[in-house]
């Protein structure tokens, strides 16, 4: 069966075109919806043109949303984007199609990351006929909590950070709420911590509003605000869904470092999400951040597929600095 491909510059067109297979109901993960797109396109695009290719054979689709840059493809992705990759049917030939297509449109690199599962991006950019790495780009923390409630999670973790919670708990006096629809207030109470925490340039505020805005309406947000005689010293924002609880960003006011607010916030999340929400993984997003292996239980790769054009010098050049790099790592892992 012949498979069709188009391309899109629009978000509007990809919409149309895919008749709601991109919408919230038809796609369990938040980072394949075309409304995270939608977000990022808004509020903080890569660099490069919107180029979303879809093929479909059949019933069978695939979707790739890319941002082109001269002779060069990357993941349409951003800070935020705790997961990337190709969206629908990834190990059919319409994904096939989609990677020769962009060998034909004189695209010489692609590069696309942060990706958990790497085999159908290698072996539909292979079989098209290019040239394809595969490297570790970061760790992801993560811990499968199916039939657990808090108090056993928290009697598995290590004694230095129950000690830790127990012994702030009882002088910090935190006042704690978590909010599971938008709240403008503490909204504003979470980006107050940010400008006094050790990160306050980071990202993009208006994105993580947007953002919160659209989860709170859908009833998958999780924003924890914890306070100090009425001021605020932690926040964390999660999303809850399909039975998994996204840990995507936190905070703590460095003037309270010392009552280790994120950790009581953080210990209420968990309980939250355990004992309420019931959910049967928590994930820690990305980055090997040294407090996470005390909170989860799993370090998974997630990994930089890149693939090179060998009908395109840049490509070829390319191809031969990502080999000598592979060998000299092979060689240095010995």
């Amino acid at each position: 069966m012949t498979v069709n491909i188009a391309l899109f510059d629009d978000l509007d067109a990809v919409a149309a075109d895919a008749a709601g297979a991109l919408d919230r109901a038809n796609q369990p993960c938040p980072f394949a919806r075309l409304a995270w797109f939608r977000l990022l396109a808004e509020h903080c695009p890569p660099e490069g043109r919107l180029a979303v290719l879809r093929g479909r054979e059949g019933a069978r689709q695939a979707w790739l949303f890319l941002a082109f840059a001269g002779s060069k493809a990357s993941a349409y992705a951003a800070w935020y984007s705790l997961r990337f990759d190709a969206i629908g049917d990834r190990e059919s030939d319409a994904m096939t199609s989609i990677a020769k297509d962009l060998r034909g449109r004189g695209i010489a690199e692609v590069e696309l990351a942060p990706v958990a599962d790497p085999a159908p991006l290698r072996a539909a950019f292979r079989k098209a006929g290019w040239r394809v790495f595969v490297t570790e780009k970061t760790g992801n923390w993560r811990i499968a909590t199916e039939g657990m409630d808090f108090a056993s999670y928290w009697a598995g973790r290590p004694a230095q950070l129950r000690n830790t919670a127990k012994r702030r708990g009882k002088s910090a006096g935190l006042d704690i709420e978590i909010h599971d629809r938008f709240d403008a207030r503490a909204w504003a109470d979470y980006e107050a911590v940010y400008k006094a925490s050790w990160k306050p340039e980071e990202g993009s505020f208006p994105f993580l509003r947007a953002l919160a805005q659209a989860e709170g309406e859908a009833g998958t947000l999780r924003l924890g605000i914890a306070r100090k005689d009425g001021r605020p010293v932690a926040v964390q924002l999660w999303l809850v869904e399909n039975g998994t609880a996204w840990i995507h960003k936190l905070a703590y006011a460095e003037h309270a470092k010392a009552m280790s607010p994120g950790t009581l916030l953080g210990m209420e999340m968990f309980r939250h999400v355990l004992d309420k929400d019931r959910v049967g993984a928590i994930d820690y997003g990305t980055g090997d951040d040294g407090y996470k292996k005390d909170w989860m239980a799993e370090r998974r790769p997630l990994w930089r597929v890149s693939a090179y054009n060998p009908r395109t010098y840049r490509g070829l050049a390319g191809a031969a600095r990502a080999a000598a790099s592979a060998l000299v790592a092979r060689v240095g892992s010995r």
